[in-house]
């Protein structure tokens, strides 16, 4: 089981976060660089003389992204179909990878700001640290109010149709100083994109930021000033703006702060105000995102944005969530490949994902962390070039959060007794994000039985990490192949391992 509160002795220990134990000055032997050029798929590869580096985490084991041992390749001919194996090509790549990481929310600030100053250290090191920690390399934030604030807020007063009030001096006290610390950890650079849950309530048909309702059209310019005005605001503090979304989930009657865009209204208020107002105000290489909702409706409406040119010629890509699955159904891969396919200019990431309905009591549930790797792993599958975890931190109630909507994060504090809970989502995604450096490509991986899932991919500096999951009660011996050289290994029931080839 993991500790309620980890010491950096373990995550440090190993080379990596392992189960909490050793000494916090133990040097890591291995240290993921990141990539800041992307590279051409080689003509060749050979793992003859190689090694793989195994990095696990196992259900009822100790072994929390722990490095245990390492692989050796040996001459391997055309494997049986008897012989569990999966295949790595390297000399085949796809889509570059941008970044992973997490929402850097009010309610994260707010709980990080209750936190003694060690386990603040503790977490921005968990986090950002490519050596000490997972490495994130992207973040989120809220424009106005969401259900992860304390309250509803906005940043002009009431009809001010010339936003001649805006200000953004709500989020000085908590949110701005948390992601320049998370920048700092970050080695200074961490790309940051923004997204508006709702827009003024005066703005909107039924005069409220929450219960959905729709942008009214006489404030549709004044709406598009506002994306400049933030973006603007938070440059101004030092926090460049990588990118922005159009809204988050508009398709989305919520109880908290939502506004509906059809497809059509979101492709005619960027053609018509938002893409034409970002270029006139310089900030026409602002990564424009559209949709920011789930799988499902994915396809509808990357066709109906980016099948008219004058709205596509903004759009660098469409963002989804997972929640489809509140239909009943499962996560929806598919309909991304679709997008893929259909149209390979544009890009694909995952902007949101976390598991709701939090009980304190359930922090250690194993099955947590098993979705988030389903769920990366297929996603970058499909196509996607950057996974974005929703908060980084919440509390001991799942929040805070103004409507009660609360819900898990990889890291929970317990801000009575000053302690940090690290669930098994934090070093599920770790695999990825420790490992997949920004400028990586995802390269040819497929399985010989459905109990291993898999992807892999090529660092600019050439090495190679694949990641297999089993999240049967079984365990699983397989080989590594790649071109005719194998290493023997086994996947533990419950697990999820990155393999490391340099």
């Amino acid at each position: 089981m993991q500790s309620a509160n980890p010491t950096w002795s373990l995550l440090l220990g190993a080379a990596l976060l392992a189960a909490p134990a050793a000494s916090a000055q133990t040097k890591p032997t291995v240290k993921p660089k990141p990539a800041t050029t992307t590279t051409a798929a080689p003509a060749s590869y050979s793992a003859a003389g190689k090694q793989a580096q195994v990095y696990l985490t196992a259900q009822g084991t100790p072994s929390r992204l722990a490095a245990t041992e390492k692989l050796s390749f040996k001459p391997v001919g055309q494997p049986l179909e008897t012989d569990p194996t999966v295949f790595i090509d390297p000399t085949h790549a796809y889509q570059t990878i941008v970044g992973i990481g997490g929402a850097l929310t009010d309610a994260a600030a707010e709980t990080f700001a209750k936190l003694p100053k060690t386990q603040q250290q503790e977490l921005l090191r968990a986090y950002y640290s490519p050596t000490q920690g997972i490495g994130y390399t992207l973040a989120r934030t809220n424009i106005n109010s969401c259900d992860f604030s304390s309250d509803t807020y906005t940043y002009v007063q009431d009809g001010d149709k010339e936003l001649k009030t805006f200000n953004i001096q709500h989020d000085e006290k908590y949110k701005i100083p948390f992601i320049k610390q998370a920048t700092a950890a970050a080695g200074g650079t961490l790309p940051l994109y923004v997204s508006p849950w709702s827009p003024p309530a005066w703005m909107k048909d039924n005069n409220s930021m929450l219960q959905g309702g729709h942008l009214r059209p006489e404030f549709r310019q004044a709406w598009a000033n506002y994306y400049v005005k933030f973006i603007q605001a938070y440059e101004k503090m030092g926090l460049p703006v990588w990118g922005l979304t159009v809204q988050n989930e508009p398709m989305a009657k919520q109880r908290w702060e939502s506004c509906i865009f059809t497809a059509e209204e979101e492709r005619d208020f960027v053609k018509g105000f938002l893409g034409p107002t970002l270029q006139k105000s310089g900030l026409g290489n602002k990564k424009l995102i559209g949709w920011d909702h789930n799988r499902d409706l994915a396809f509808q409406r990357a066709s109906t944005l980016f099948d008219d040119p004058e709205a596509s010629k903004y759009y660098w890509g469409l963002g989804f969530h997972w929640y489809e699955t509140w239909t009943g159904s499962t996560m929806q891969f598919d309909n991304l490949r679709r997008v893929h396919e259909t149209y390979p200019a544009k890009n694909l990431i995952f902007t949101e994902g976390c598991i709701e309905n939090f009980k304190l009591d359930n922090v250690n549930d194993w099955k947590l962390g098993e979705k988030y790797g389903h769920s990366l792993i297929n996603d970058f599958n499909a196509g996607t070039v950057a996974w974005t975890d929703w908060n980084v931190l919440l509390d001991e109630t799942g929040g805070p959060n103004h409507v009660g909507n609360f819900c898990y994060a990889p890291v929970i504090a317990d801000t009575k007794a000053g302690k940090l809970i690290y669930t098994n989502i934090y070093y599920y995604l770790g695999h990825f994000s420790k490992f997949v450096r920004p400028g990586a490509r995802r390269i040819a991986t497929a399985s010989s039985r459905d109990v291993l899932q898999t992807t892999a991919f090529r660092n600019a500096d050439g090495s190679v990490a694949v990641v297999v999951m089993n999240q049967t009660d079984k365990e699983m011996p397989f080989q590594l192949w790649i071109k005719g050289q194998a290493a023997a290994t086994v996947s533990p029931a419950h697990s999820i391992a990155t393999y490391v080839l340099n």
